[in-house]
């Protein structure tokens, strides 16, 4: 069910909408048996729809003999009880569908906990629409007057959970912090995009881990997942798939994903996947692009991937590859199912690690073949000359391993930071 506002390019977008809301209840679980939409200048108040549309919407339902309605923009409490007591069906709006996805899909402790956090805040203000079956007086022996009401215990014990799960979500954070400590020594990317532009199949083929999982359908993947990956040259960079984004995301949801989502945020680079054959990928470029804004992460640095480029059209190439260097200059056309559909992306990678390794020039004792090797399996080696019973290097290395060395006795000098 979608109403669009009366303006150009509505119904199309309408329609796109509808097709994303329709995949978006099949991966609920649910078959879609039909549509309905209506172009409106603002939704009503009190129904959303205009009151001719809901008895068509009414009539639709019992010749489809559907179960359930699912509205594609949000509807306030009150809009969804009015709709729901005309229609005598249960009506869902697209953000109370995602949440229930990622109900379904959440793996992890965190991710259950974040989700639950975000479905409670949803359903807080829509007790009496849900509930208002136990909104009667309680009362006894031994209470004054009539008591309170069901809904307001209900209301009182959800608050209290939503603020037990966010202290447990404050707990687990620190524990992450302390992983994410471990990690600085290296170069951190994090794959941010929308749902299902192939982040994960990315991770995957970078990898080589044919246990990250793939599928074809939005937000399958939901818990962060990180790989060590070579990139080349000696380098090796903490590659981490993160939670896919969408359009109207909820709010609720995006603020309980925060913790995730810090992955994304200590991460020296974002990697932002755009699926290069889906017709509106400007759209999802730019949904992505606020909610990175939202989180606080828009001053990452960051490259956009045009993936799925093996799916686009051979006659739409040239014209894609032109429309997005005007738009983004500096972009990746990528693959992640091609042999060799990433290598661009390898070696900017490696171009994005460079740029952090200062050049070093590393003295040590000829003899001391252990460090020497040390250097080779670390760094990246430019140089090496003899200089008397001196071994001269000269290298790229992390920090960590530039400390190792200046321990055990190498001279070292910055000769360049790039």
């Amino acid at each position: 069910m979608s109403a669009p506002s009366k303006r150009t390019n509505a119904r199309h977008q309408a329609e796109e909408h509808l097709e994303e809301l329709a995949r978006l209840a099949d991966t609920a679980g649910a078959d879609v048996v039909g549509r309905l939409t209506q172009l409106l200048d603002r939704p009503h108040p009190a129904t959303y729809l205009g009151s001719g549309k809901v008895e068509e919407l009414k009539e639709l339902i019992q010749q489809l003999n559907a179960t359930l309605v699912v509205f594609d923009d949000e509807l306030t409490p009150a809009q969804g009880k009015n709709i729901e007591e005309i229609v005598h069906t249960r009506v869902m709006d697209r953000a109370e569908l995602i949440l229930d996805i990622f109900a379904t899909r959440a793996r992890s402790s965190e991710a259950r906990m974040q989700v639950e956090v975000a479905q409670l805040e949803y359903m807080l203000p829509r007790l009496t629409r849900m509930w208002t079956h136990l909104e009667k007086f309680r009362g006894g022996i031994g209470m004054r007057g009539p008591g309170e009401t069901q809904l307001e215990t209900d209301r009182r014990l959800i608050q209290h959970r939503i603020r037990v799960l966010k202290e447990r979500l404050v707990d687990v954070e620190r524990a992450r912090e302390i992983q994410r400590q471990g990690r600085k020594t290296h170069f951190r990317v994090a794959l941010v995009g929308y749902t299902n532009a192939g982040k994960s199949s990315v991770l995957r083929a970078m990898a080589n881990d044919n246990a990250v999982f793939v599928e074809d359908r939005l937000f399958a993947t939901l818990d962060p997942l990180t790989r060590e990956v070579e990139i080349g040259d000696g380098y090796t960079v903490l590659l981490t798939d993160t939670v896919g984004f969408i359009r109207k995301l909820p709010h609720h949801l995006v603020a309980s994903f925060r913790a995730t989502l810090a992955e994304a945020k200590e991460a020296d680079l974002l990697l932002h996947v755009i699926d290069a054959s889906h017709e509106v990928w400007e759209e999802h470029r730019d949904v992505v692009d606020r909610v990175l804004t939202e989180l606080g992460l828009a001053d990452r640095p960051m490259l956009y991937i045009m993936n799925k480029m093996d799916a686009v059209l051979p006659e739409e190439v040239d014209a894609l590859r032109a429309r997005v260097g005007n738009l983004a200059p500096g972009s990746i056309f990528a693959s992640a199912l091609s042999p060799d559909g990433l290598d661009t992306l390898r070696s900017a990678l490696r171009d994005a690690v460079r740029s952090q390794r200062p050049l070093l020039e590393i003295r040590i004792p000829a003899a001391n073949g252990r460090l020497i090797a040390e250097i080779h399996r670390d760094g990246e080696v430019l140089d090496q000359r003899a200089d008397e019973d001196v071994m001269v290097v000269i290298a790229r290395l992390d920090e960590r391993s530039i400390g190792r060395l200046r321990h055990a006795g190498a001279r070292i000098t910055v000769t360049s930071a790039a």
